[in-house]
C-alpha cells in the first residue's frame, strides 16, 4: 500500500466548499420551543401517498395520539403534536406552493401536554416484519430533509444483499447545527436506534460519518460505543456535498451507486443521524414522531439556536421566538444550497424542516440578479460531484430539449446539490432549469 493510499482522507471527487456559518449555532444547546396557539398538521409531510384523517371537527385529542392514519405502504401516519381540540380540516398554503389538506388543532395552553398516548412493545421477541410495522406506526421519515418513509427502507429489493448501514452526520449544508446537536446531546439515543435498524436489516456493520470540522461529536459517539456492537464513527473531509448518500458511501466505502440505482445496489442502507435518534427514542417507548429539531440562523434573527419544535408550529411563530430583526428579508427553509425560499410566513414545520435562514437583505443579495451567457469555464463541471455536463445540460434545457438532457445527458442522476449554480460566474439558474427539465419528463412520462 503506497504512502498516499495510507493517509487519504476518506471523502469524494469535486464539490465545493462554501462557508459554513455554523459557528452562529454550533455551541448552543437543544431549547423547546412553546407551543403555538394553533397547529397546521399537513396530511403531506413526507414523499408517497398522504395520510388519511382520523378525526373529525370538534374531536379533542391528546399529545400523542394518532390523528391521521397511513394510506398505503408508501405512507406514515400522523400524531397530535400537543393535546387539544380538531377545529377543521382544509387546504392549508405549503411551501412548496400549491394548497394541501391539513388538520388544524387548537391547543389547549393549560394543558402539561406529557405525552399520553404510547404502547412499549415487546422488542426482544419481535421478528424483522413486526419491528417494521412497528416503524411505520411510529410516523418516523428521513430527518435529514428527504422526508422519505424510513420504514420501506428496511425492504430493499430482492436480489439487493445489505452488508452495512451507514449512518449520516455530516450535515454538510451551511448554517445547519440540529444534527450535530443530536450527535452531541442524544448520543446514547443514536446508539440505540442504530443497533435497531441494525437489527432490522440483519446487517452486522454500521458506519457513522461525521464530518472533520465536529471533532467533538466523533468523540461524544466514540465514548459511547459498547464493545462488539460492529459500530464505528469515522471522521470524513469537511465539504459540501459531502451529506449526500452517494457521496457518503463513496467516501466510507469507495463504493459507488450505479446511474438509476439505490444505495442497496452496493449493499448499503444509509439514514440520517436524527432519524435513527427519534426511532432509539420513540420505537421502545411506542410513541409516534409528534416534534423535531429545526435550526434556526441567520443574520436576521437575534437568538439563534436550535429548536424542539411540536410539527404544525407555523413559521411566524419559530420566527417571532427567534427575535426576528426588521432588517429580515429573506427566509429559506433548509440550508441555503438546497432550501427554499418561502413566500408566506404561515406554512407549518414538518417533519422534512431540518432548518431555517433567515437572512439580510445585504447577505441575501451577494449575486448579481442579472443572468450571463455561458463563458464556457467548465467551472460547474469541475464542481459536479455526479461529473455531469451541468453546462451543457442547462443549455439545452434553456432550448427546451427536455427528452435530450433526460436521455443523452442522466439528468435524473443530478440531486439538485446546487454546487453548479454556486460556481457560476454568470449566475446561470442551472439547478432550476434541471428541475423544470425534471419535471416536464415525469408530466410526459405519465
Amino acid at each position: 500500500m503506497t504512502l498516499g493510499r495510507l493517509f487519504r482522507r476518506k471523502t469524494f471527487d469535486h464539490g465545493v466548499h462554501p462557508r459554513d456559518f455554523k459557528d452562529l449555532t454550533s455551541g448552543l444547546a437543544i431549547r423547546r420551543l412553546p407551543f403555538a396557539p394553533r397547529l397546521t398538521l399537513l396530511l403531506s409531510q413526507h414523499a408517497g401517498a398522504p395520510s388519511r384523517p382520523l378525526v373529525r371537527p370538534g374531536q379533542e385529542v391528546v399529545r400523542g395520539e394518532p390523528v391521521a392514519e397511513a394510506a398505503g405502504y408508501v405512507s406514515v401516519p400522523l400524531h397530535a403534536p400537543a393535546t387539544g381540540v380538531v377545529r377543521g380540516i382544509e387546504l392549508v398554503a405549503t411551501a412548496q406552493g400549491p394548497k394541501a389538506p391539513a388538520i388544524l388543532l387548537d391547543v389547549y395552553q393549560g394543558a402539561s401536554q406529557e405525552i399520553l398516548y404510547e404502547a412499549p412493545p415487546d422488542l426482544q421477541n419481535l421478528s424483522r416484519e413486526d419491528l417494521q410495522g412497528l416503524l411505520q406506526g411510529t410516523g418516523i421519515v428521513g430527518l435529514g430533509g428527504a422526508a422519505f418513509p424510513t420504514h420501506v427502507k428496511l425492504r430493499p429489493p430482492e436480489d439487493a444483499v445489505l452488508d452495512t448501514l451507514i449512518a449520516n452526520g455530516c450535515e454538510c449544508e451551511p448554517y445547519l447545527t440540529c444534527d450535530h446537536r443530536i450527535m452531541l446531546e442524544r448520543t446514547d439515543d443514536l446508539i440505540a436506534g442504530t443497533q435497531l435498524m441494525m437489527r432490522a436489516l440483519d446487517v452486522h456493520r454500521a458506519m457513522i460519518g461525521v464530518e472533520d470540522n465536529k471533532r467533538d461529536a466523533v468523540k461524544a459517539i466514540r465514548s459511547k460505543i459498547p464493545a462488539n456492537s460492529g459500530i464505528s464513527v469515522h471522521a470524513v473531509e469537511t465539504k459540501y456535498p459531502q451529506g449526500a448518500e452517494k457521496m457518503l458511501i463513496e467516501s466510507l466505502l469507495r463504493r459507488q451507486v450505479p446511474s438509476g440505482g439505490l444505495p442497496s445496489a452496493v449493499g448499503v442502507a444509509v439514514f440520517n443521524v436524527g432519524t435513527l435518534a427519534a426511532i432509539g427514542d420513540l420505537l421502545p417507548r411506542g410513541r409516534g414522531l409528534v416534534e423535531r429539531l429545526v435550526t434556526v440562523s441567520g443574520t436576521g434573527v437575534s437568538r439563534p439556536g436550535n429548536y424542539l419544535v411540536p410539527l404544525g408550529t407555523p413559521v411566524r411563530y419559530l420566527l417571532e421566538h427567534a427575535g426576528a430583526k426588521p432588517e429580515a428579508h429573506e427566509v429559506i427553509l433548509g440550508g441555503p444550497m438546497m432550501g427554499m425560499s418561502v413566500a408566506s410566513l404561515d406554512v407549518p414545520v414538518t417533519k422534512g424542516m431540518s432548518g431555517m435562514v433567515v437572512l439580510e437583505q445585504r447577505h441575501s443579495d451577494l449575486k448579481p440578479r442579472q443572468v450571463f451567457p455561458c463563458i464556457h469555464c467548465a467551472r460547474c463541471v469541475e464542481a459536479c460531484p455526479m461529473h455531469l455536463n451541468p453546462s451543457l445540460m442547462g443549455q439545452l434545457a434553456a432550448k427546451r430539449e427536455y427528452t435530450t438532457v433526460a436521455q443523452e445527458h442522466h439528468l435524473f442522476d443530478c440531486f439538485e446539490c446546487g454546487c453548479c449554480s454556486y460556481v457560476c460566474p454568470s449566475n446561470i439558474p442551472l439547478v432550476q432549469y434541471f428541475r423544470i427539465a425534471k419535471a416536464i419528463n415525469r408530466e410526459q412520462a405519465a
